[in-house]
């Protein structure tokens, strides 16, 4: 859980450092995020040993999960506000549980009562009236990357339960980032207009930074926290970061919020994890240490 709490806290900063990046190609911010990420972990890859079916398995799962869901979040950009993407995020958790559910084929109530705390909670937080017709387009953009990203945790925590516990996950991890990567260049390929991409310093200090921690190393250790908690506690910290990126608008950037609004909010989201809470699934891998990720696998 320690996992998942640490990565909300990085990706609180990413909603004010993307907003620096709208003016640029989404698509193309998207390959360049992506590139660097797959950079971070290239060093660390093995081959697999076990055939091409678990790499091509572990590809597609980073095509849908990473690739896919930024050519959609970072185009919806253009048509919403940072805070209406965050809060139109609120359905994620929503999504894993419902997903995990189908795959699994049984119910637990207590999962279905923390994706509906966690949405509450994020709701009461970030609630605004939007009467702009023109904000449909980017809900739906939102709603698309958010099944994405739902999905791709799921399948990931069931492909990797799969697989030795012995192999390390960091060696694992460049290949949802190349499956990632060759599907943004594809998209790339009809919506981008390379010669024209001029990104400032600053912006490209702050693709670096999103590709490298937020995009490289965060989901990662994401995905790793995935595979040590319960559907509903992963749910439930799918919406964590939504009022840590509001303390960081608020201490960092200097923005206004309703402080009554965001305690409230963190109360019942917090209610809505401790709902959740209980040891893993028998099916997902041991719990290990989080150093003992980057070891490489047992020859």
């Amino acid at each position: 859980m320690i996992l998942l709490l640490v990565v909300s806290f990085v990706w609180a900063f990413s909603f004010g450092l993307n907003k620096g990046l709208a003016g640029l190609d989404p698509t193309a911010v998207a390959v360049l995020r992506l590139a660097i990420s797959l950079a971070v972990f290239a060093p660390f890859f093995r081959p697999l040993r076990r055939g091409a079916g678990p790499a091509f398995r572990l590809a597609l799962i980073g095509a849908v999960q990473f690739g896919a869901m930024y050519v959609l979040y970072q185009r919806s950009y253009a048509h919403l506000h940072a805070y209406e993407v965050a809060l139109f995020t609120i359905t994620t958790p929503v999504l894993v549980t419902l997903i995990d559910a189908a795959v699994e084929r049984r119910w637990r109530m207590r999962y279905f009562a923390a994706a509906a705390l966690s949405v509450a909670g994020a709701g009461v937080v970030l609630w605004r009236s939007v009467g702009d017709s023109g904000i449909l387009g980017g809900f739906i953009l939102v709603q698309l990357a958010n099944l994405c990203f739902a999905g791709g945790q799921v399948a990931w925590r069931r492909e990797r339960a799969r697989l030795p516990v012995e192999m390390s996950d960091a060696s694992l991890f460049a290949l949802p980032y190349a499956g990632a990567l060759v599907l943004a260049l594809a998209v790339s390929l009809f919506a981008t207009d390379w010669a024209s991409f001029a990104a400032t310093p600053s912006q490209w200090a702050a693709l670096a930074y999103l590709g490298a921690i937020a995009s490289g190393v965060c989901f990662f250790l994401w995905n790793l926290g995935a595979t040590r908690v319960n559907a509903g506690t992963l749910a439930a910290f799918n919406n964590v970061k939504i009022p840590l990126g509001i303390a960081c608008a608020l201490i960092v950037f200097g923005e206004r919020a309703d402080l009554a609004r965001l305690l409230a909010g963190g109360a019942v989201m917090a209610l809505g994890v401790w709902i959740a809470g209980g040891r893993p699934e028998s099916r997902s891998p041991a719990r290990r240490p989080a150093v003992e990720a980057f070891r490489k696998p047992v020859s």
